[in-house]
């Protein structure tokens, strides 16, 4: 996508966010898509705008404290604008890769706060003053783990042993991101003649939390759809009592007919 598309996805934002002041900034939305795009289960649309931008899901009453598009066109344009990213970070994803510098790796679209107020005029930092900034790709890894343990169900734990434990290192790698760079600026993530924003080990650790990326789509896609367990009930006898409660036999309330 080119920087105009991202420009216009902030737009959106910046708009929902006048009527919903929870919305998040693209790149929270940008590692809630990563997760859903490893989920093991295909989240339908109408599902995951209610959870990342507060839309009430068609039919359902519009509430004061909820999100909404100004329009059906905006929320047509919004979603047209998000295919275009799923597709990309999905083709990314099921590429062969062998390095984080390859172009066809994912590369999240993440911000460098801390680097861009360290290259502001002192007069411009001053209004950041004493402000908790996000360390890089903190909010993105904020955004995968929010889908993580918003659909629970989704990302239990398999029955097999090695891909649980592979499950686990994967998530790990990324919650690790989740939380803060407390080291000293050491190099700028996003460009070569920054200002260091960012230490040494945080941007290892990016590197890993994209390559645990790839382990999670690769391992739902190994294992399948997720399966539910079906649990027989027993069928009252004829002249049991029923089941419903009702003390009549079986046979005369609903075994009737």
């Amino acid at each position: 996508m080119e920087v105009e598309a991202f420009d216009e996805l902030d737009g959106i934002l910046d708009d929902l966010r006048t009527r919903y002041d929870e919305t998040p900034q693209w790149e929270f939305c940008e590692g809630f898509m990563a997760a859903l795009v490893c989920s093991r289960r295909a989240i339908p649309v109408d599902e995951y705008l209610t959870a990342l931008l507060g839309i009430p899901a068609p039919g359902e009453a519009e509430d004061a404290d909820e999100g909404s598009f100004s329009s059906e066109e905006q929320r047509q344009r919004f979603l047209i604008l998000w295919q275009q990213r799923w597709v990309e970070v999905s083709a990314a994803l099921d590429a062969e890769v062998e390095s984080l510098e390859d172009d066809n790796c994912y590369h999240p679209e993440v911000m460098d706060i801390r680097g861009a107020v360290a290259e502001m005029i002192p007069e411009e930092q001053a209004a950041f003053k004493g402000e908790a900034l996000p360390a890089f790709a903190q909010v993105w890894a904020l955004g995968f783990m929010f889908a993580v343990e918003y659909w629970p169900d989704d990302w239990q734990a398999p029955r097999d042993k090695d891909a649980a434990k592979w499950l686990d290192g994967a998530l790990q790698a990324i919650v690790a991101m989740t939380e803060d760079d407390s080291a000293p600026p050491e190099i700028s993530p996003l460009s070569e003649d920054g200002a260091p924003s960012t230490s040494i080990a945080r941007l290892n650790a990016f590197g890993e939390a994209i390559w645990a990326v790839y382990d999670l789509r690769e391992l739902w896609r190994s294992l399948g759809p997720r399966v539910e367990t079906v649990r027989a009930v027993a069928t009252p006898g004829r002249n049991d009592v029923c089941y419903c409660g009702s003390g009549k036999k079986y046979k005369k309330c609903h075994g009737a007919g």
